[in-house]
């Protein structure tokens, strides 16, 4: 995948599909600028994501839509984790944020401070305090949260780092040999040691309020380590991977960058045992198309009825 300038979205009201273009080398999304090339693997996760999005659009339409929900500056599309989260939920997407009765700050960028418009009384703001989700933010937080660093300086250490871009869904991430030069833009950190036979495992954490929701756990080859490419997805609960003491930490460390709504990147350290959170993305994409639809519905599900406790609704039997 390559990083492209963004280019300007089409106005408001055109069918989300203008926001792609296709050509000889693959598919580009206008908005992050990342381009994905057109192969046999392509094709197999968008026919997977789109047997997911007409059971949640079968699934919603049995459900009269009891509040409504604005994003800004842009709109959640259906292929991030809030759209189908919100439709089971129960909600409806408005333009109107006057009239919404939650606003959620949303753009896919790293950085990307927005003050909240004009909101009705009692309505609840989502993301707002999250300007920032850059790899040092991220760390410098995670830090803070559970006591023990994932940054380290390139020019002092000595062994194997990560070296890796500050902005946020690039995939670029390598290793180096310390000690090194520090690169502009690039920022270094611990090689987590999450190899579990031939391959890594990582777990993505769906966050609600600061409360971790599930836990996807990814697997990945050795080779594609930094890649978003997955062999094999599973779903688990929140109690079975990590312990109490954990979970209070990560939800310190959702509040502490603000992040009401959003997916975050742990590794866990083999040989030492602790967990390090290494990315936080408030625009999550999801659940992963590796994952059985069973499961990608089941937690979408429970998601649902999450959102609609943090919202303020005591009905959650709406999100079944």
């Amino acid at each position: 995948m390559s990083i492209e300038a963004p280019t300007p979205l089409p106005p408001r009201g055109r069918l989300w599909l203008h926001e792609f273009s296709v050509g000889p080398s693959g598919v580009f999304y206008r908005k992050t600028g990342a381009r994905v090339a057109l192969n046999r693997s392509l094709a197999q996760e968008f026919w997977a994501w789109l047997k997911f999005y007409f059971r949640v659009h079968k699934e919603a339409g049995r459900l009269a839509p009891d509040f409504a929900m604005a994003f800004t500056p842009d709109r959640g599309r259906p292929w991030y984790l809030i759209w189908p989260v919100m439709k089971l939920a129960g909600g409806r997407m408005t333009h109107r944020a006057g009239e919404a009765d939650a606003i959620m700050h949303f753009e896919d960028a790293t950085y990307s401070p927005s003050a909240p418009p004009a909101a009705k009384p009692g309505a609840r703001l989502l993301n707002f305090g999250c300007p920032d989700v850059s790899k040092g933010r991220i760390a410098a937080a995670f830090e803070a949260a559970f006591g023990y660093p994932l940054a380290l300086d390139p020019t002092r250490h000595v062994g194997p780092a990560v070296e890796k871009s500050e902005l946020n869904g690039v995939h670029d991430g390598r290793i180096v040999t310390c000690p090194t030069p520090a690169l502009p833009g690039r920022v270094y950190q611990r090689l987590v040691d999450n190899q579990r036979g031939d391959l890594v495992e990582d777990y993505r954490c769906p966050t609600i309020g600061g409360v971790p929701i599930c836990v996807f756990v990814k697997r990945r080859r050795v080779t594609q380590r930094f890649a978003n490419a997955n062999v094999e997805v599973e779903l688990r609960s929140v109690e079975d991977v990590f312990n109490a003491e954990e979970v209070e930490r990560i939800g310190a460390f959702a509040r502490s960058i603000g992040l009401d709504w959003g997916g975050l990147d742990v590794l866990r350290d083999g040989p030492e045992g602790r967990i390090y959170i290494v990315d936080a993305n408030k625009t999550d994409m999801g659940p992963p198309t590796a994952l059985p639809l069973a499961d990608k519905l089941a937690a979408t599900r429970l998601l649902a009825r999450a959102l609609r406790a943090h919202l303020g609704f005591t009905d959650s039997a709406r999100a079944r």
